[in-house]
């Protein structure tokens, strides 16, 4: 067993202590104690790694301008992160391990046994680091101004920053935790022998040059994090007991072993700019004219800023943003990219791309390329690589506790010590897999994920600053960004300012964007940079084009904001769309349910009618619904009139894998050819029912899109989809774009139709696609589809999007239907949304006015509610924004462990919305969903988990609560490393459940079907 050996002297303090001062007991560091003095020269010598090859050149730039000149950032960093724990060095950590106790005393240190009361005042490690160098600091000389910024680096490297007062030795304690003047004398030599070891003459001589903005403090915070858990890794740093042996020559060899053996690797390093030419190198073929427009402005960028580029959809948005994102990188000194996407589903695709675009730039690049989302490990092209598809690297890891300890018993810990595998197992191809534990895939040197990885970034939550590091140094790419409704915006606009902060180039993309939220956008954005609480980018010129960029920075020189505004003409033509309307009707409030059922059913027919008729022959047909139950509803109907081959439903309560599997057939059959020799449109019939999951990044081309009735940026996105591709052949009465709206009755609930039970479409061209203009099948007039009275609109539609804005859609269409019965797409996208979004007195029809201004009061009353439920988790309160140091940032808790799935109900308020894995049960055995079988605890071989994880779905949020009260892993789950802390959703026999109120019922083809079990009991009594 390995011995503590203490120095001789025991004079109490001073040089002598630091032979005895533990920094990892003997369990935690590989059988052997590991000295406090080493393991601060461990986690300094990974800082000289990571900054030699992990950091970022615009990192690099910023530090050695905190340090007072070129050259010398490197040092500062090391020292900054290597002296985190000198607070061990008091009786509060010492006395933690009797064995080393014991040495500490024997050597002089002493305190009292603790009283029942002062036993009480707990006094962590990290608080008590902040203590100790605003003692030591200022006696070596430095400026209040420079130990401000960094105590609280120190008191928040467990994850989460004190105030102040929160650092002092707890009261009662009685000296009993931070010790006498002997505890002082070791806590100075302690300091001052680490820092004479990395090179510095003494301690004045580390004292910075200037203090940095606040949002680099958060990231030097999240690089020493990264630092420590590396250097508590006890399989690359086992104990050093003898003062004589420790060096940091000895730390800088275990450094570099365990820098090699995890892989670790940041990104580009310094990145050469690319010329014009060099976007054909990278796609195949040269760029449009709007692409151009992107390059040209990241490149006349002065410094690094925010870019919004609004082109229509399939106009090439992507490509330009990733082209941007190098150029900025070039000219910035970033060294990756993170690429957020709106959904898991969307992320998926983008993935490929990034691999594709990264690997041209470097080939060995492509490999470290992360996917950061919940369901990665269904995409085969991520998780091949890792492992040949078998295990989980993620769950490999252990934690790192409060008291700075390595345990490997929970996944989701406070941290990460090394991957602990089998070294005879095959290195694996993808990236390090150090970065795959939670809460730092963002440090990964590229990465595609969902705009929740940004969200969670600008919540105040416990390791906050791992994400923000791994955001800081990169170009963030945000796609889809109108899709923030007003909650989430909170979040989005948090994440800007610190970005801002950090001088991390943004590039934002939309189709659809609302002129407020890009001034909003950009307001946050430069309000970040110039350090302000609040800004208003007064003066930003509106876009005068589409497809347009809009380039905001600050300037050099301190004297504000530059803007940069450029338009120029779309890739192809506007086209004529068609607007035709099939109302429906829409029971008043507190309906009898056969009444709403009987509606239901009258308004799929008229879809099933209407389809039957345009494509009686051939044709693709999206159609939209806003609900997964009319979905459900109308696929049925479809499918009893077409079949199943020609009919085909996707929405988000399938489970995984089969949604995955149709969304695949989806984009083969609807998609970009991928060759020229490849048929532009097979000649066959297809309808493809799906809800909001279509909306967008979802790159299909229907002949013809019916949708429910949706804001009107929503709206267009789903007209997106329609006439998408170049050069298909179509239908006879489909060459134009047509696009179908319903769920909604116009008349304020009598409903506009042709004839008595009869729902026919009205518009710019007849249910037979003739260019009759006027009429409707029925004979009835354009202008007779909205009444004098408000149109009543489906229940669960205003309950998710809102009466106002609903309202103001219909006027836009009111206003078309008036006209010419059709919108010129893409070139009114600009417009339509502007007015949708506007507050004008006259966006609605007179008759529609009172009822227009009383929707307006609730749902500007219900934003304010929503915005305001989210300033209680954003990482800085109202107030705070110009703070200069993160002290007390932290200053009250918010919910949110390890897992990223935790943040859920953080960054989104629409209800917590719990995930199951449904699987069967005969009453003996547990089955997978497909039916195979498991055993009676449920066990799950490692063939067979895929299969299991493939049958996960996403519960209705109003069933949430049932399913945390009632549902539990199956017995066999518990010690699965990718199981233990999934709810199982059993079925019977026939794909059956009850969930509190609630009959389930999972159907292959329906997904799964929700009603209520008391209801059918009294039905069938």
């Amino acid at each position: 067993m390995a011995q503590v050996h203490p120095q001789p002297g025991g004079s109490g303090g001073g040089v002598d202590a630091l032979g005895v001062l533990w920094g990892k007991s003997e369990d935690k560091a590989g059988g052997t104690m590991n000295l406090l003095l080493s393991h601060l020269l461990d986690t300094a010598a990974v800082a000289e790694r990571i900054w030699d090859g992990f950091l970022a050149p615009s990192t690099k730039r910023m530090m050695d301008g905190v340090a007072g000149g070129v050259g010398k950032g490197r040092r500062l960093f090391t020292w900054l992160c290597g002296v985190h724990d000198c607070g061990k060095a008091t009786p509060a950590f010492q006395r933690m391990w009797p064995k080393g106790a014991k040495a500490v005393r024997a050597a002089g240190l002493e305190w009292h046994e603790p009283t029942v009361a002062s036993a009480r005042c707990k006094w962590r490690h990290d608080r008590a680091g902040a203590y100790v160098l605003r003692t030591v600091l200022p006696s070596a000389g430095w400026r209040d101004e420079q130990v401000g910024w960094v105590w609280p680096l120190v008191a928040g490297h467990h994850g989460a920053f004190p105030d102040e007062a929160a650092t002092y030795e707890p009261r009662g304690s009685r000296r009993q935790v931070a010790g006498g003047p002997p505890w002082a004398r070791a806590q100075l030599a302690l300091v001052e022998r680490f820092t004479r070891e990395l090179g510095f003459g003494d301690l004045a001589q580390v004292e910075p040059a200037r203090a940095p903005s606040r949002a680099a403090q958060l990231h030097l915070s999240g690089l020493i994090v990264m630092a420590d858990w590396i250097a508590s890794d006890e399989q690359h740093f086992t104990g050093i007991d003898k003062l004589a042996d420790v060096s940091l020559a000895e730390a800088r060899r275990r450094a570099g072993a365990a820098w090699e053996g995890l892989r670790l690797r940041g990104g580009w390093g310094r990145l050469a700019e690319p010329g014009p030419e060099v976007f054909g190198d990278r796609f195949g073929h040269g760029p449009r004219l709007s692409q151009t427009l992107v390059m040209d402005a990241a490149r006349r960028m002065e410094a690094p800023g925010l870019l919004v580029v609004e082109a229509p959809m399939g106009e090439g948005k992507t490509k330009a943003a990733l082209m941007a994102a190098e150029i900025l990188a070039a000219r910035f000194g970033a060294d990756g990219v993170f690429v957020g996407m709106p959904t898991q589903s969307t992320s998926d695709p983008m993935f490929g791309q990034v691999r594709s675009w990264v690997g041209d730039i470097d080939e060995e690049l492509a490999s470290q390329v992360a996917l950061l989302h919940g369901k990665r490990m269904f995409n085969k092209e991520w998780r091949d690589p890792l492992d040949g598809g078998e295990g989980d690297p993620e769950a490999r890891f252990g934690g790192i506790d409060e008291c700075g300890e390595c345990g490997d018993d929970d996944l989701y810990g406070d941290g990460v010590a090394a991957f602990r595998g089998d070294p005879a197992r095959p290195v694996p191809r993808g990236p390090a897999e150090w970065f795959l534990g939670a809460k730092r895939g963002l440090l990964c040197p590229f990465v595609v994920g969902t705009i929740d990885q940004l969200l969670f970034a600008a919540t105040r939550t416990k390791h906050v600053m791992l994400r923000m590091a791994g955001l800081a140094g990169k170009v963030v790419v945000l796609d889809e960004v109108h899709a923030a409704d007003v909650y989430m915006s909170q979040f989005l606009r948090e994440g800007l300012r610190w970005l801002g902060q950090a001088g991390v180039p943004v590039v934002l993309l939309s189709a659809t964007l609302p002129p407020r939220q890009r001034q909003e956008l950009v307001d946050a954005y430069v309000a970040g940079a110039a350090a302000r609480e609040e800004f208003t980018a007064e003066g930003l010129p509106e876009p005068r084009g589409y497809p347009s960029v809009t380039a905001a920075w600050m300037a050099a020189d301190g004297s504000g904001p530059r803007f940069d505004i450029e338009s120029c003409a779309a890739w192809r033509p506007s086209l004529p769309v068609a607007l035709e309307f099939m109302p429906e009707t829409i029971p008043g409030p507190g309906p009898r349910r056969e009444l709403v059922e009987r509606a239901g059913e009258e308004a799929d027919a008229a879809v099933a009618a209407f389809l039957g008729t345009v494509l009686a022959v051939d044709g693709c047909a999206l159609v939209i619904r806003n609900t997964v139950r009319r979905a459900q509803t109308l696929y049925t109907a479809l499918r009893d009139e077409f079949g199943d081959d020609d009919v085909l439903l996707l929405h988000g309560r399938i489970a995984v894998g089969p949604r995955a599997d149709r969304i695949q057939e989806c984009l083969r059959r609807l998609g970009a050819p991928g060759t020229e020799e490849e048929p532009k449109r097979p000649r066959s019939r297809l309808i493809v029912v799906a809800t909001q999951i279509a909306e967008q990044s979802f790159d299909v081309d229907a002949d013809l899109v019916i949708t429910d009735l949706a804001p009107i940026d929503l709206l267009l996105q789903r007209i997106g989809r329609l006439h998408r591709h170049g050069g298909v052949v179509r239908p006879t009465g489909l060459r134009l774009p047509r696009v179908v709206i319903t769920g909604f009755d116009g008349e304020g609930g009598r409903g506009a139709r042709g004839g008595e039970g009869t729902q026919g479409t009205q518009g710019a061209q007849g249910g037979d696609g003739s260019d009759d203009g006027a009429a409707d099948a029925g004979g009835t007039r354009t202008s007779a589809v909205f009444g004098q009275r408000s149109p009543r609109f489906l229940g669960a539609s205003e309950a998710i999007y809102g009466r106002h804005l609903l309202l103001r859609t219909a006027a836009l269409l009111s206003e078309a239907a008036d006209g010419t019965g059709e919108w010129s797409v893409p070139g009114q996208v600009p417009e339509l949304v502007a007015t949708g979004y506007a507050s004008l007195d006259d966006a609605v029809p007179p008759a529609w006015r009172e009822d227009a201004e009383a929707a307006r009061l609730r749902w500007e009353a219900e934003e304010r509610k929503r915005a305001e439920s989210a300033g209680d988790y954003l990482l800085t309160r109202r107030g705070d924004r110009e703070g200069a140091t993160l002290a007390g940032l932290h200053y009250a808790s918010v919910p949110g462990g390890g897992r990223d799935t935790d943040l859920d109900a953080v960054v989104r308020d629409g209800g917590i919305s719990v995930e199951v894995i449904l699987v069967t049960h005969d009453g003996t055995m547990y089955r997978t969903l497909r039916g195979r079988s498991l055993t009676v605890n449920g066990d799950v071989s490692d063939e067979l988990l895929d299969e299991v994880l493939g049958g996960t779905v996403r519960l209705p949020a109003h069933l949430s609560e049932q399913a945390v009260q009632q549902l539990v892993p199956l017995p066999g789950w518990l010690g699965h490393p990718r199981l233990r802390y999934s709810l199982a959703l059993p079925l019977d026999p026939r794909h059956g459940a009850v969930l509190g109120e609630h009959r389930l019922r999972y159907d292959d083809k329906l997904g799964l079907v929700v009603g209520n079990a008391a209801a059918e009991a009294r039905s069938a009594g």
